[in-house]
């Protein structure tokens, strides 16, 4: 039967320390199993798993004096342990659990998700501070079980993370996690922090009626296609300077210029699947310096609103095959796709998404959707 020492080293952090120790393993031939290393708060703790050959135990006597005598030199605390078998891995998928918060992470929150993990028999793995400043960000690494259902643990972890105003987001963590390539937001309450249309039709002193009808239809309680035709109806007469006049004070979402100019530094492509009209999309696309834009064409004759849309309706199945569309033309998966939105119309294009993003949404999109920002800004969407 094979053996293994199990080592285990602790102490203040330093350079050095783990090329110490494993300079020692490698003069005296051990075979290293496995390994593991972290730092918290400047403090280190090391473990390494050697396979050990049960006929020289003279050799082992000699490495674990060496170790031991670079331990106290380094003054650090040493154990180990002699272990007849090597456990195996989990048998199940490792997924990744960003939690962002505006503030310090409670320690409620972090023991309500823990014991929500246990419950759904789902082993943590790794647990990593990734805030420069402060404790606001963890990327935990657990190990779900294959049979465990996705969709509920997102939902359990959803109801706790919304009772602390944490954002989070449950990734599965294989070679496209962090090989996204290609960024789809929808570009009303996500892009930016109106719904344009009722921005035209304030001007058209129809405000209160078409507001109430679009949120009717981002809630899903309504059908797109037919609450669209209506409101644009409702908008005839409206001129392009006033139309202007909108394009140039939209409201960008707060962190969306830190986050695109973040993404597109490293050469992600960003496009708007929109519900809304190509006029103001295309605005933006010049301003941010978008890639693709996807759009409702509004009529207009003689400098005026007809009421009427040009083209098939960008709905929610229309935004969702332009996703897949706007991919393929990369050359890239769907899987390395990130995919932002806040309305019922977004559902199905987050699914399609190997990144789904709830941003500020309704209810009902959030709890599909499983991930969200419902607290942090845009640039909060860099954690995930």
């Amino acid at each position: 039967m094979s053996t293994y020492l199990l080592l285990t080293v602790s102490g203040e952090d330093k350079p050095g320390i783990t090329a110490n120790l494993i300079k020692i393993l490698a003069k005296n031939n051990a075979e290293i199993s496995d390994m593991g290393q972290s730092v918290t708060h400047k403090l280190l703790s090391l473990s390494i798993v050697v396979s050990l050959n049960a006929d020289s135990s003279i050799a082992q006597s000699q490495l674990l004096k060496d170790l031991l005598f670079e331990a106290k030199q380094l003054n650090l605390q040493l154990d180990f342990q002699i272990i007849e078998k090597r456990r195996p891995p989990h048998p199940g998928n490792c997924y990744i659990l960003h939690c962002v918060a505006t503030k310090n992470l409670k320690a409620k929150f972090i023991s309500d998700i823990s014991e929500t993990l246990y419950k759904f028999s789902i082993n943590i793995e790794r647990i990593d501070n990734l805030s420069n400043k402060g404790f606001k960000s963890l990327e935990i690494v657990v190990n779900i079980p294959p049979k465990v259902d996705i969709f509920k643990i997102k939902q359990a972890i959803y109801l706790i993370s919304h009772s602390y105003r944490v954002d989070t987001a449950l990734i599965r963590d294989n070679v496209y996690r962090k090989n996204k390539r290609l960024i789809c937001f929808d570009m009303d309450s996500t892009l930016i922090q109106t719904e344009v249309i009722d921005e035209m039709a304030k001007l058209m002193h129809v405000g209160g009626k078409i507001k109430a009808i679009t949120e009717k239809a981002m809630n899903g309680e309504l059908d797109f296609n037919d609450s669209l035709i209506k409101r644009v109806s409702a908008l005839k007469g409206l001129t392009l300077e006033q139309m202007n006049e909108i394009a140039q004070n939209l409201p960008l979402t707060e962190g969306v210029e830190e986050f695109i100019t973040k993404v597109k530094s490293v050469g992600y492509k960003i496009a708007i699947l929109s519900g809304g009209f190509t006029f103001f999309a295309n605005h933006l696309k010049k301003k941010l310096g978008l890639d693709y834009i996807f759009a409702n064409e509004l009529e207009i004759k003689d400098g005026i609103l007809t009421g009427r849309i040009l083209g098939e309706i960008v709905n929610g199945e229309k935004k969702a095959e332009y996703l897949v569309e706007t991919a393929k033309k990369e050359g890239i998966l769907e899987e390395q796709v990130v995919a932002i939105g806040d309305g019922a119309n977004d559902l199905i294009m987050l699914s399609k998404a190997g990144l789904g993003i709830a941003y500020h949404a309704k209810e009902i999109v959030k709890k599909e959707a499983g991930n969200h920002i419902s607290f942090g800004t845009m640039s909060n969407v860099l954690y995930f």
